[in-house]
């Protein structure tokens, strides 16, 4: 297991077919404000490929770019929707199909109010993540060692909890369900970067 940095964008033919994990850094949670500074990928085959952009990049990324907007791979995340909206925004494509662990975690683990990564982690496979590095700043010009160990973490495990969900989504006779929140996030995504990240439009009021 590794973890590999690149400027820019991922070598052409550098992962496996299949689903791919991917998760983002930025400089903060206001999408059109705070830049869009790494996107993390895994194919699950053990290595984990951290892309960097640096300030003013263009988000020229063909070769992420093909594998993000690919319809035939689906996209791990946990917390696509944050995700989604800050790779249209930036790269300008939309990551699908999606699968989300939280919203699984949400339409499985009712037991619990905890469906952060780390929980998540901990229950589903026993292991244990630092979530130290998360509010670092991600658009110095040097990642640290322990900022890219914390990027890599946070796609190193979807692959595994992606199969628990799934077994546990048909358990409780919820995959279709799921599947529908799942082919909404793109369109969720949509509406926030839009304007419309905390109002409900479905609601009454």
């Amino acid at each position: 297991m590794a973890v590999h940095f690149h400027e820019e964008d991922i070598p052409q033919g550098l992962l496996v077919p299949g689903p791919v994990a991917v998760d983002t850094e930025t400089m903060g949670l206001v999408t059109p404000r705070d830049r869009l500074c790494v996107v993390q990928i895994s194919d699950g085959q053990g290595d984990e490929h951290l892309v960097r952009f640096a300030p003013g990049s263009a988000y020229d990324a063909p070769n992420l770019k093909a594998v993000l907007a690919d319809p035939g791979r689906l996209k791990l995340f946990h917390f696509a929707r944050f995700d989604l909206a800050a790779i249209r925004h930036y790269l300008g494509v939309t990551a699908a199909p999606v699968f989300c662990t939280k919203i699984a975690s949400k339409l499985t683990r009712t037991y619990t109010d905890r469906h952060g990564l780390k929980d998540l982690v901990r229950e589903l496979l026993g292991k244990e993540i630092s979530k130290q590095q998360q509010s670092s700043d991600w658009g110095g010009a040097v990642l640290s060692d322990a900022q890219r160990e914390y990027a890599a973490s946070d796609v190193r495990h979807l692959h595994a909890m992606h199969a628990i969900l799934v077994e546990r989504l048909a358990r409780e006779h919820r995959t279709e369900l799921a599947q529908a929140c799942f082919d909404f996030l793109p369109a969720r995504a949509r509406l926030d970067l839009a304007g419309w990240p905390e109002q409900d439009i479905f609601s009454h009021e």
